[in-house]
């Protein structure tokens, strides 16, 4: 047990091939030391001490680029029942200028992708996707249909301003108006004569927005003006934080699911397949894996253990009783929580909390303890004690 599995560290070699967000030159200048490849773009990986960056996101205000959540535009007389077709979430009420947490359906049920869904105008919707082809999914899906619609890239890039001062920082450059936008809703301003799309959406769990540059060569302006509006607030150029996402319980497609995982095998996204009269895709698979349960589901997992100093290089088998029952596909340092946490797949008479498990990791053996997800409370405001903790 405890066999070391590590990836050495290597160079990405940047040819054209790869895509750049309208961020791309600015990360440079801001110091990015790596970047992954993420919707064939190059995705800001590391700046500083994770740890470090957690506590910015936590006091000020950040900036991201995340442009590399390629934004998928559906638009024409038949939109809305292509978008409403592709997914198991009943969208016939989601008004101009809303936004949803959107799951792409497979006929069988599997999920395709898990984009942020913006009805940015009507007979228009912006599909901001996780790494993967969706948008060719429903190029597909439309032609076979024979729908009237246009499947393109919408070429809005959006940057992520979070962090209890991210309002303040955007109302120096939008005004007042910044504190009208709804939870997953969208408004359209100029920034310094640079049209944007605002969005209150996010992955921290925290106050934030996401602002859509539109136009790729605007965005170093429009990355300037947002450091320059934030700069008494202390504002700081970042990584995601994997940290922030995990403790709120939102997963990453690729690794914590994939097309052959459904909703209901994710703890906290059953609640997204929504009963309705009209059919989508995966719909009758899905309404019998209703029915029938599922064999496994993606819970979270705390470990007994010091700081991680790398995230995981490769999935860890997770064991029970000497046998291997799943896998940890996360774990990551909480300075909040103040311990490991992570997801791990098992079986789903072990999916309580407080099961306890055996992980073998490239930090050799460690043991765990399975946890309810979210871990932070429903408010997602400060961190909660796990029921694992709690029994």
């Amino acid at each position: 047990m405890g066999k070391e599995r590590y990836f050495p560290e290597t160079k990405l070699f940047m040819g054209p091939w790869y895509r750049r967000s309208a961020y791309f030159e600015s990360t440079v200048r801001a110091g990015c030391q790596y970047y992954d490849v993420y919707n064939h773009t190059l995705l800001p990986g590391y700046y500083n001490d994770p740890n470090e960056e957690y506590q910015w996101l936590l006091d000020s205000v950040v900036v991201w680029d995340v442009g590399a959540e390629w934004t998928v535009e559906v638009s024409g007389p038949d939109a809305d029942t292509l978008i409403d077709r592709i997914t198991c979430r009943d969208l016939t009420k989601c008004a101009v200028k809303q936004g949803k947490y959107m799951l792409v359906t497979a006929p069988d049920g599997g999920i395709v992708n898990d984009p942020v869904l913006l009805h940015v105008d009507k007979d228009t919707w912006w599909m901001q996707c996780a790494d993967s082809d969706a948008g060719l999914y429903a190029l597909g899906v439309a032609t076979a249909a024979g729908y009237d619609v246009s499947v393109k890239d919408a070429h809005a890039y959006p940057m992520q301003v979070q962090g209890p001062h991210s309002a303040k920082t955007l109302e120096k450059l939008v005004g007042k108006a910044i504190y009208d936008i709804k939870y997953y809703w969208t408004e359209r301003f100029d920034i310094k004569g640079i049209p944007v799309v605002i969005s209150r959406t996010g992955f921290t769990a925290l106050p934030g927005f996401e602002v859509n540059c539109l136009g790729q060569e605007h965005g170093d302006d429009l990355w300037n003006a947002v450091l320059e509006a934030g700069e008494e607030f202390g504002i700081h150029v970042a990584a995601p934080s994997m940290a922030r996402r995990i403790e709120a319980g939102m997963m990453n497609y690729g690794s914590d699911m994939t097309i052959e995982n459904n909703p209901f095998e994710l703890m906290g996204l059953e609640r997204l397949v929504e009963e309705q009269p009209q059919d989508y895709i995966g719909k009758d698979a899905l309404e019998r894996i209703r029915k029938q349960g599922v064999s496994r589901k993606l819970v979270g997992i705390e470990f007994e253990s010091g700081p991680f100093d790398i995230d995981p290089s490769d999935f860890w088998p997770a064991l029970k009783d000497g046998k291997v029952v799943g896998k940890v596909t996360d774990a990551v340092w909480s300075p909040a929580l103040n311990k490991n946490i992570g997801y791990v797949w098992v079986p789903i008479e072990l999916a309580e909390a407080g099961v306890e498990l055996g992980v073998d990791s490239q930090h050799g053996w460690l043991k765990g303890r399975t946890a309810a997800i979210p871990f932070v409370d429903p408010r997602k405001q400060v961190p909660a004690a796990s029921l694992s903790a709690s029994a």
